[in-house]
């Protein structure tokens, strides 16, 4: 099924942010509504002239510039360098998967998953800021690539499903990782008993 992995992690955010998250939580209700959205848009296809895509791609995008246009102006220029090195490794992958497909040696999602989900951590030391170069890089990434497919002929929908497979499991790594990285905090949040053992057996 099309974009099953997009479907599946989405809905599984959307449910948490909802449902699970604490309601005093600021970015509760605003990501939610915008996962909703975008879930809704992902199915609506589109034609201007000979430029095919699908209505998420134009949402990410925009979605992607406001994010960024809410930061510092120092941060906005590393933001800025951090999205063109996304952009240029999505590219230059999706080139290399056609010239030269023999290297890609297990499921591309997944590959593309790992590769840019590091990426992402060696450029940026926050979840957010990992989230935001990723999404400004790879859409604005998947419009670059079209522009380069269309001067050889080749038909190419920005925004589609295998896109959104990407993003998605690219974000849900990012999200596990930052898991991983605060488990520490996490744990002496909730269980002050071990911070009390290390005190005492110093």
């Amino acid at each position: 099924m099309e974009g099953a992995m997009f479907y599946w992690i989405s809905w599984s955010i959307w449910v948490y942010l909802t449902f699970i998250l604490e309601r005093q939580n600021p970015y509760r209700l605003k990501l939610s509504v915008l996962i909703l959205i975008l879930i809704i848009f992902s199915s609506i296809h589109l034609m201007y002239g000979e430029v095919e895509f699908y209505a998420s791609g134009i949402y990410l995008l925009i979605i992607s510039y406001v994010f960024i246009s809410q930061e510092k102006r120092g941060a906005i220029i590393y933001f800025f360098i951090c999205s063109c090195i996304v952009s240029m490794a999505y590219v230059t992958f999706h080139l290399f998967e056609i010239f030269d497909p023999i290297w890609i040696i297990f499921k591309k999602e997944w590959l593309m998953g790992i590769c840019f989900g590091y990426l992402a951590i060696l450029l940026q030391k926050t979840l957010k800021g990992r989230l935001i170069i990723i999404l400004t890089g790879t859409i604005n990434g998947e419009f670059l690539y079209a522009y380069i497919l269309s001067k050889y002929q080749f038909p190419y929908a920005i925004g589609a499903y295998d896109y959104l497979d990407v993003y998605a499991l690219i974000s849900a790594l990012l999200i596990g990782w930052s898991m991983i990285e605060n488990a520490g905090v996490l744990l002496q949040n909730h269980f002050p008993f071990f911070e009390k053992g290390k005190q005492k057996s110093s």
